[in-house]
């Protein structure tokens, strides 16, 4: 019964932000999404517009939130147990190429520059944290072995270089598969890796 009580408010919470989510995507399916207004997105939802500024600030806050649709599902993909040590720290690159694939040839979403650059922006942020900890974790368990890079400067780089081949291989239209815009986006890195002993 506590639980029950416990998680209802933060089940109400996702509810919302996914009708919210949700709603967004489908208006950027029709329209320029520097034509949305907010009320659009409500109307859509069928939301309040004091519930969707409890949950973000703006439009643009929303659609950086969207990412985590496409993080969420790739934190639990299956990392590679097997491998090199680089294979183990670029664990999520294939993932997120496949979930891309998956849609980038169905009707396009008129996103823009600025909307692109606004996603492209919080997926850097996440994906630094997530190569960060794989970063620091391989670097204390070898001690000795620091690396030629600073540990932020190569996180960068990574998280970086990955965003620039993913935003090149859809803004594109390439007619490379995902796990060629991977190897694309692996052979770009992996000679920096190596020579700091990941």
């Amino acid at each position: 019964m506590i639980k029950r009580t416990k998680d209802a408010p933060d089940r109400r919470v996702a509810r919302t932000q996914m009708a919210l989510r949700d709603a967004l995507h489908s208006l950027v399916r029709e329209k320029d999404y520097d034509d949305i207004a907010v009320k659009e997105i409500l109307d859509r939802a069928d939301i309040g517009r004091s519930a969707f500024y409890s949950h973000f600030r703006d439009k643009d806050d929303l659609l950086a939130s969207t990412i985590h649709d496409i993080i969420g599902p790739v934190r639990f993909a299956k990392r590679e147990s097997g491998g090199s040590q680089s294979d183990k720290l670029l664990w999520f690159s294939l993932p997120i190429f496949e979930h891309h694939d998956g849609h980038r040839w169905t009707s396009p979403l008129k996103m823009g520059p600025r909307a692109r650059a606004i996603l492209h922006e919080r997926l850097r942020k996440i994906l630094v944290g997530l190569i960060g900890q794989q970063v620091k974790k391989s670097r204390r368990e070898k001690r000795g072995e620091s690396g030629t890079i600073p540990t932020a400067v190569l996180v960068e780089y990574l998280a970086s270089t990955f965003v620039l081949v993913l935003e090149w291989w859809l803004e594109t239209r390439s007619p490379l598969s995902a796990d060629q815009a991977n190897d694309l986006f692996r052979s770009l890195v992996q000679s920096t890796l190596t020579a700091n002993g990941l």
